[in-house]
């Protein structure tokens, strides 16, 4: 079984640092290959670059009140839902399928059956550390 995951290619999980603008302010973000191939998949779905998904993402995620405060891991989990939310086909394998043209409400309401989980709550107080 461990195989299939320790004879990948051990560039996936070497460590790159990027660095961009989020909010008008510079930052880097370290996060290993895998997780930025799939951010560059994610982005080009919607026609962004990887720091224009990833500014997006923190400013939607600062307006909805969550608090960012280990962004880089709120990165990657957001890269594992999206793999997820594909293998339960509510994200269609389809990559010019934009995700913006996907009924966010629904696929959440769906998942949350499937789960048996509440609605969360909002967190508040957020700040950028990568």
């Amino acid at each position: 079984m461990c195989r299939l995951f320790i004879n990948a290619d051990p560039n996936l999980w070497q460590s790159q640092t990027r660095s961009m603008r989020i909010g008008g302010m510079a930052t880097s973000v370290r996060l290993e290959t895998l997780f930025w191939n799939v951010l560059e998949e994610l982005g080009a779905r919607d026609g962004l670059s990887v720091s224009q998904l990833i500014a997006r993402l923190y400013q939607e995620s600062l307006d909805e009140g969550h608090d960012l405060e280990n962004f880089a891991s709120f990165l990657r989990v957001c890269c594992a839902r999206y793999l997820s939310l594909q293998l339960s086909h509510d994200i269609p394998h389809d990559r010019s399928i934009p995700i913006r043209s996907l009924d966010a409400d629904r696929i959440l309401e769906r998942e949350r059956n499937r789960s048996g989980a509440k609605r969360p709550r909002a967190a508040s107080g957020a700040t950028l550390h990568a």
